[in-house]
């Protein structure tokens, strides 16, 4: 969209919200009835088309107050009415005859929620900047959730820049909303950080009864030594990031307004191009100086990251969860920047090098025998990557480190035990795309998912899981011998693909290498044995790898056109995305097969996993597998790919 495009929208958009608004008499008029409030009935009453006693049925309010606001809507053009022979007049949205060619709005203010029908992409990137994509599926609508954090995180200096963007996102006036979401931004500062002339850290408080109704409440004496004022607080040192989360909590963020130090000035020059989302990910880092880049695997955070080291140009500490990705890290800033090898170092088992850009992983920079290496050093920027971990009791540690920017890095910044708001505390708040919007725009291919439900491969199996209690029954389900010829079929049905088969056991993956007579890579796999077999893959020397949890995360597997995951982590949400992540990739299609032994609680697991990824727009479909009528086929000769072969009953997964 052009600069000339833009402005025609904004206008077109600001006549838009001029004329659903209208005059003040008018707006006074129908702030008791909203066109919002007649799709909150028609979506309760499950139809498009209303009476009026129906109406305020689904509401619960006065027939005389809802006819009144029918007739005000239908003036406005926003309803028409119907004369029928069994009720006097229906009503329904005069948008209702062009639904399917056209962009559709509809709020519902109570839930915070908005409904979006065939938007364009203005009207996604207007909502991103203050509301979260809960659902996305491009045939039947989009639907975001206005959550607190994302007015807190907000890309805008004032509230009233905020608010245009709402109303040009809705194309309406949303009063309600706009209250709701005005009271988030007032919150979001309420307090700050802020450092002494002294040298020591204050907490601050935009006035004394919320000082004392809240931050004296919330904190005690491991948190601040005393107060100075009646908005002010004098804070422990080292309690600045359990402060910040504890008011963060509480629903109220702290503004960071530390006087850091910086450390060195060191010149970087980005030696890629950055993609437009790329850059709107890098202006908010810069303008917050923290945050969290979340993304789709494959849509480049990493290069992200070294924009945003391009734009600190300072000196950089990078925290990885293993050694494989520290190497890569320090292999891929050589490669994508102007900083040569001297002036990147890596400090782990392998080697321990303190340079002006460090890369180490969070173990060692949690222990204390290496804690004052990094503490001495002043680092402009410090980088947490595959920080859904930082809330973890090891991990955390390393939050610890003080810089003046913090960027995290994530494609799953979710976790089971419900910690995932301490990432953002921690580090920063979320800044990203949806994922849809990248599938969309051609960024990152959309990967096929399908969860293929296998029977047992023999009785002696079956009988241990009837018998088995907790997590045994699990672990027999996840290993079911059934899976072996169901794998071997898949690669069969895709002779041309690159193949990663993912396994949760260890004996499992032992067994299922030595079946399909392919190397297994776990973490007992030496560094060096890894490196050669996953460079082998990268060039095509072998097409089939079996994988353990180690391909989670923490080393960077060669993208693959195929799948198959023969065992799930209990259906965790993030190994989920992880593992559907390493068919992701600007070009090209993948499948994804998630294997589930039928009548086990493995197929509950199979679904939690991956409706996750159907809420992001990813397409999930079911199947179950009928060996029998697959045999019968083979000795036809039917030799047809796995989605046509398999004569399975087939579905969506359902929400």
């Amino acid at each position: 969209m052009t600069a000339d495009q833009t402005d025609d929208r904004d206008r077109t958009r600001d006549r838009d919200v001029d004329a659903a608004s209208g005059s003040t008499d008018e707006a006074d008029d129908c702030d008791a009835f909203t066109l919002a409030d007649f799709h909150e009935a028609s979506q309760r009453a499950g139809r498009p088309v209303l009476t009026a006693a129906a109406v305020a049925r689904a509401l619960e309010r006065s027939h005389e107050d809802v006819n009144g606001g029918l007739e005000a809507l239908a003036e406005r053009g926003d309803l028409e009415r119907l004369s029928v022979a069994t009720d006097p007049v229906v009503w329904y949205p005069s948008e209702l005859e062009d639904l399917t060619d056209r962009e559709r709005v509809v709020v519902f203010p109570k839930r915070r929620e908005i409904v979006v029908d065939r938007p364009d992409q203005f009207t996604r990137a207007q909502l991103s900047q203050f509301a979260h994509l809960a659902d996305g599926n491009g045939d039947s609508g989009y639907r975001y959730v206005v959550r607190p954090e994302d007015v807190w995180a907000a890309p805008h200096d004032t509230f009233e820049a905020l608010r245009r963007t709402i109303r040009q996102a809705l194309g309406q006036r949303e009063e309600r909303l706009e209250e709701w979401i005005e009271s988030q931004w007032d919150r979001a500062r309420q307090f700050r950080l802020v450092t002494h002339e002294d040298g020591y850290t204050v907490l601050e408080a935009t006035s004394p009864e919320v000082m004392g109704n809240v931050a004296r409440q919330k904190l005690d004496e491991e948190h601040v030594h005393a107060p100075i004022s009646e908005t002010e607080d004098w804070v422990r040192e080292g309690s600045e990031a359990a402060i910040k989360r504890i008011l963060y909590e509480a629903g109220y963020p702290v503004q960071d307004q530390r006087d850091l130090e910086s450390g060195e000035d060191l010149e970087i020059d980005l030696q890629v191009s950055l993609r437009p989302y790329q850059r709107t990910w890098v202006d908010r880092f810069e303008e917050a100086g923290e945050g969290v880049f979340v993304g789709p695997p494959g849509s480049g955070k990493t290069i992200a990251a070294m924009g945003a080291m391009a734009r600190v140009e300072g000196e950089t500490l990078v925290l990885v969860p293993s050694r494989d990705l520290a190497r890569q890290w320090a292999d891929a800033i050589v490669e994508h920047t102007s900083l040569g090898p001297a002036q990147v170092g890596q400090y782990h088992g392998g080697q321990k090098n303190v340079r002006p850009v460090t890369i180490t992983t969070y173990q060692i920079a949690g222990m204390d025998r290496h804690r004052s290496l990094f503490d001495d050093r002043q680092w402009g920027l410090v980088v947490f990557d595959e920080c859904q971990h930082v809330p973890s009791d090891v991990y955390r540690r390393s939050t610890h480190l003080q810089s003046r920017h913090r960027l995290g890095l994530s494609a799953s910044p979710i976790r089971e035990d419900d910690r995932q708001t301490e990432i953002f505390t921690l580090v920063g708040p979320p800044i990203g795309t949806d994922w849809q919007a990248l599938f969309d725009a051609g960024f990152v291919a959309e990967p096929e998912l399908e969860i293929r439900y296998v029977p047992w491969g023999d009785d002696e199996q079956q009988n241990a899981y009837g018998s088995a209690e907790g997590r045994e029954r699990y672990r027999i389900a996840a290993e079911n011998r059934g899976k072996v010829p169901e794998i071997r079929y898949l690669l069969a049905a895709h002779p041309e693909s690159t193949a990663l088969v993912f396994v949760d056991y260890l004996d499992q993956g032992r067994d299922l290498a030595a079946a399909l007579d392919v190397p297994f890579l776990s973490g007992e796999t030496p560094h060096h044995e890894r490196r050669r077999l996953l460079e082998s893959f990268r060039r095509g020397d072998r097409d089939v790898l079996v994988i353990s949890r180690v391909g989670d995360e923490g080393i960077d597997l060669p993208a693959a056109d195929l799948a198959i995951v023969a065992s799930g982590l209990g259906g965790s949400r993030r190994q989920g995305t992880q593992r559907v992540g390493r068919t992701m990739r600007p070009v090209g299609g993948a499948l994804v097969y998630v294997l589930a032994t039928r009548g086990t609680r493995e197929e509950d697991f199979a679904r939690r996993q991956l409706q996750h990824l159907g809420r992001k727009g990813v397409t999930v479909r079911e199947r179950s597998v009928d060996p029998d009528e697959r045999a019968r086929g083979a000795d036809e000769g039917d030799d047809t790919a796995a989605d046509d072969a398999d004569p399975g009953e087939e579905s969506s997964v359902s929400e």
